[in-house]
């Protein structure tokens, strides 16, 4: 399906990283976009609508900020996140694929998991999966508010797959921007399609230098590297 093209979403994203690094390289690759709010810090201090948590495919919150999420918010919450993916994905979240459920708690008052990788404690550098998870992540902010307009009006995010998934910083930050660029700019009806477009463009991705960030464009089915 064609994705469509939407506003700027009046969404107020926060990226925080307790990695000195990540935030380093979060604030090179944003430089242009003031609007992202970035700092150093844990996300669980996040006064936000909606927690992003890189998981894995089962929705098992057994470690890095999973784990930390899942000490913070009680047990219930793995719960959750297991049965949206067993009613929504039989039982297997795709990366590129989000879930988003009620954390239970007033703040933050959603809880968006999304995998960086299949199993846990996987290596991801060499993937297009921090992408994939990140674009998810907004996705699901963009379905959720279509369903309740409204109902998520901040989002905060850490580095995906930087800790666990042995991303580097930079790799990582830029990947995150590319995430962020679909969700500023389009809207897709499913995440098959967010997976496809992004997919499609593999080639693309991986040949530009990790020191470019990358504009996916649905309507053209290329990427744009950009300085």
């Amino acid at each position: 399906m064609t994705p469509n093209r939407v506003p700027t979403p009046a969404v107020r994203v926060v990226l925080t990283d307790l990695s000195a690094s990540v935030v380093s390289a979060w604030r090179a690759a944003f430089a242009d976009v003031p609007e992202i709010e970035i700092r150093k810090g844990s996300i669980l201090g996040e006064k936000v609508d909606a927690w992003v948590t890189p998981t894995n495919s089962r929705g098992r919150m057994d470690g890095g900020t999973d784990a930390a999420v899942k000490r913070h918010l009680g047990a219930g919450i793995q719960l959750r996140v297991q049965r949206a993916i067993r009613d929504g994905f039989g039982g297997s979240l795709p990366v590129g694929s989000a879930v988003c459920v009620p954390s239970g708690a007033v703040t933050p008052k959603f809880l968006i998991s999304t995998p960086t990788m299949e199993g846990s404690a996987e290596d991801v550098s060499e993937t297009l999966n921090v992408a994939l998870a990140c674009a998810a992540a907004f996705q699901a902010v963009h379905r959720q508010n279509s369903e309740v307009p409204g109902s998520i009006t901040s989002v905060a995010l850490v580095g995906m797959g930087a800790r666990t998934g042995r991303v580097p910083a930079r790799v990582c930050a830029n990947l995150m921007w590319t995430g962020w660029t679909l969700f500023n700019d389009h809207a897709f009806t499913d995440y098959d399609d967010l997976r496809a477009t992004i997919t499609a463009q593999l080639d693309d991705l991986e040949a530009a230098p990790e020191t470019r960030r990358v504009r996916v464009d649905p309507s053209r089915r290329t990427a744009v590297a950009r300085r």
